[in-house]
């Protein structure tokens, strides 16, 4: 669809020139639910942008979300409702956004006089009022969804394309002479496919004047509460667990969405004065926004963008149903983490040896080398002599047809007292930062960081960034680091700035290892499970160790979003007991460890100087990763877990793919020193298959099996001790 420009000020027209404003947007039909599970069949109804036959009301659906503003005497959402259970996530209205504004609080958008707030009755819409005092429509738009990152795929990926949508866009204006040059601009994201849309907001200096946006709330809405309680404080009672949100400004090295999300907030709602809670804590009132600034000052002409905040609607309270619907968020909105290429992380440097493993990585079918931490590889390092011997080793990579990448320090390091980050209790670089003493991005030296990798990366033709420690969240009272003005703007500009990084990174095809939650921003890969010491374990408890790790990791993440880690040589202790070097001596354990990462579709680190030292090793890796390449595409689909790793009986997963011409591949284990029978109840829903499916053990030849209600098949196994045994499924 074309730009619709749709201009109109509200309160001073009738609605007949909204009538001739709104000519090329269709009619609202009604509701029409899609049918099928999203999860299961592709979705082809389009997300679209209706208008109601009086031109008061839009409606932005696409089947399985409906969205729907009232547009005078301002506009506001009344109502936002997953079309497939009829669930609705509106009880009341409230603004649209909200700024502060020179210290001032500013609405934008919303309408006032809802008599109660438990419901919202369809009868009470004509009556509600807009206040003088906030932010006002003048302006709709609606365009086709563009992406958010120009992600420019060149390795094997699951997902190659970018999201498809619709965007709706609500631009306000206020009346007061010293905000008349302001203009706020509401943007709605519908993607094609699944009930999820993407909002954020810009904002527009047109004047001369500067104004400081202390804060800025890109979401507000009142929901029904997830559970009534009488007594309580909010930090006990249940949030509303169906509304899942996730914004693009997360750190703190959980490695976990949750964990990482600084920005959605629960609140108490003061106008819902007939909830159950005699104190009115219940936590039923979502507000989004950085707890911390922006803290931006706004020159003449300049503007401002806001997080972008995706709103997941879920319709169930099933920890995998759910964990499948975040998952389809992830390969749908950031489609670069479906890349999943197999790489070496290298503990060298040394030309001969980095040329060594670049032949043993085309001979055994690995496609990048990581140059790994206390390998001697330095980005900082822009010398010329410097980049033109890793762009030689990168030459000479890119002609066998391997990628070549290394390791960055950012954080965790002390600089200097000018440019460390400074703590506002003490006025001094000592120990305000997450990690302890810790660089300022935005100091001289952070901002000559950046520039410095971007050099090193650009001339030496690098294809993989594995950035340590970036940006965790620090904030910073320094007032002379160029970078920032002070305190109330310092997380906001360090997190731009390391965004930035990734996307401009991403956008030249750079592979991006990071240990925290940018993936919405263009990093691909974090540890799935990661603690450092248990790589220092003995071999055997490792291998179970890992799989727990694969388990827990995937309920949340796609498998190509998490790597593993196999320290071939020793890592953080542990002896020869621990390591798999020499390799040929190993051998069992070693294959062991690649069987179940590359059958969970997760890539690991095999951190050491080599990939085999002998034929016989040789040809066991090539024989595990030709296997892992037979079954890529199934292998990297998303995974049903099974029966969690516990040492004492089987364990294992189920990946299904029910658009793929293979529906499932299931990896079992045997922890066991002896040979074990059991009977598995294999769930194939999310395969899309019904009736019967095809099954054959291994290589071996198939089997129909009928699936009972629960689309279950019946499977008996003998499984050899310490083993794992392959089922594939079509």
């Amino acid at each position: 669809m074309r730009t619709v420009l749709l201009s109109f000020l509200i309160g001073f027209f009738p609605f007949g020139l909204q009538a001739q404003a709104l000519p090329e947007l269709p009619l609202w039909p009604g509701e029409k639910t899609v049918a099928a599970d999203w999860l299961v069949t592709p979705v082809s109804a389009p997300a679209r942008v209706y208008r109601s036959a009086d031109n008061r009301e839009l409606y932005l659906t696409n089947g399985l979300l409906l969205r729907r503003f009232r547009l005078t005497p301002n506009a506001a959402t009344v109502s936002l409702k997953h079309l497939g259970t009829g669930e609705q996530f509106v009880r009341s209205v409230r603004p649209e956004a909200r700024l502060t504004l020179n210290g001032r609080s500013y609405n934008i958008g919303g309408l006032m006089g809802q008599p109660l707030h438990a419901y919202l009755r369809e009868e009470w819409l004509d009556k509600l009022t807009a206040s003088a005092a906030d932010f006002q429509l003048q302006r709709v738009q609606v365009e086709t969804l563009k992406p958010y990152v120009n992600w420019k795929p060149k390795l094997w990926a699951t997902n190659p394309n970018q999201p498809t949508g619709q965007t709706l866009s609500f631009t306000y204006t206020h009346r007061a002479p010293e905000l008349k040059d302001l203009t706020v601009t509401v943007h709605y994201g519908l993607y094609d496919g699944l009930p999820l849309l993407v909002k954020w907001l810009t904002v527009q200096n047109g004047g001369t004047a500067e104004v400081t946006l202390d804060a800025v709330t890109n979401e507000i809405l009142a929901v029904p509460e997830e559970e009534s309680a009488v007594v309580g404080r909010p930090d006990q009672m249940q949030k509303p667990a169906r509304l899942y949100i996730e914004s693009n400004y997360a750190f703190n090295n959980a490695m976990k969405a949750n964990l990482s999300d600084q920005t959605t907030h629960w609140k108490t709602d003061s106008l819902y004065r007939s909830q159950v809670n005699y104190e009115y804590q219940t936590p039923c009132l979502l507000e989004v926004h950085p707890s911390i600034g922006p803290g931006v000052t706004l020159s003449g002409g300049a503007s401002f963008t806001s997080i972008r905040t995706h709103e997941l609607l879920l319709d169930s309270y099933d920890r995998e149903r759910n964990g499948l619907a975040k998952r389809r968020m992830y390969r749908t909105i950031a489609p670069w983490t479906t890349q999943n290429p197999i790489f070496m992380h290298l503990i060298s440097t040394d030309p001969v040896k980095v040329r060594d493993m670049v032949d043993q990585c085309a001979a055994t079918g690995y496609e990048m080398i990581i140059l790994s931490f206390g390998s001697g590889l330095n980005m900082e390092d822009t010398s010329a002599a410097n980049i033109q011997k890793f762009k030689a080793l990168a030459d000479y990579a890119h002609s066998k047809g391997i990628l070549l990448g290394g390791y960055s320090l950012f954080s965790s390091r002390r600089i200097s007292d000018a440019d460390d980050v400074i703590d506002p209790k003490t006025g001094l670089p000592d120990k305000g930062a997450q990690f302890g003493a810790a660089p300022c991005l935005g100091s001289v030296w952070g901002l000559a960081y950046l520039k410095k990798l971007k050099k090193f990366i650009t001339e030496t033709g690098f294809d993989i960034l594995e950035h340590d420690g970036p940006y965790p969240g620090d904030v910073c009272a320094s007032t002379t680091h160029p970078g920032h003005k002070g305190l109330a703007d310092s997380q906001w500009a360090q997190m731009e700035m390391q965004k930035g990084f990734y996307r401009w990174l991403n956008e030249r095809g750079v592979y991006i290892n990071a240990p925290d939650w940018y993936f919405l921003d263009g990093t691909h890969k974090i540890a799935m499970g990661y603690r450092e010491v248990n790589f220092s374990l003995p071999r055997a408890e490792q291998i179970v160790h890992g799989r727990q790790h694969i388990f827990d990791g995937t309920w949340e993440k796609t498998p190509s979003m998490g790597w593993m880690f196999v320290p071939l040589t020793e890592y953080q202790g542990g002896g020869s007991a621990a390591t798999i070097e020499p390799l040929s001596e190993h051998l069992p354990d070693y294959k062991a460890l690649m069987l179940q990462n590359y059958g969970s579709g997760a890539q690991a680190c095999y951190r050491g100087p080599r990939l085999y030292d002998t034929d016989v090793t040789k040809a066991v890796v090539s024989e595990v990763v030709q296997w892992y390449k037979t079954y890529r595409t199934v292998l990297n689909a998303d995974l049903i877990h099974l029966r969690r790793p516990d040492g004492r009986d089987w364990d294992g997963m189920l990946h299904v793919d029910p658009t793929g011409k293979q529906k499932g591949l299931a990896i079992l284990f045997n922890p066991l020193k002896e040979p074990i029978t059991r009977t598995i109840q294999l769930p194939l829903y999310y395969t899309g298959l019904t009736g019967k499916a095809r099954i054959r053990v291994g290589e071996g030849k198939p089997r129909v099996y009928p699936l009972n209600g629960q689309h279950e098949a019946t499977v008996t196994l003998e499984m050899a001790p310490e083993s794992m045994t392959w089922l594939l499924i079509d």
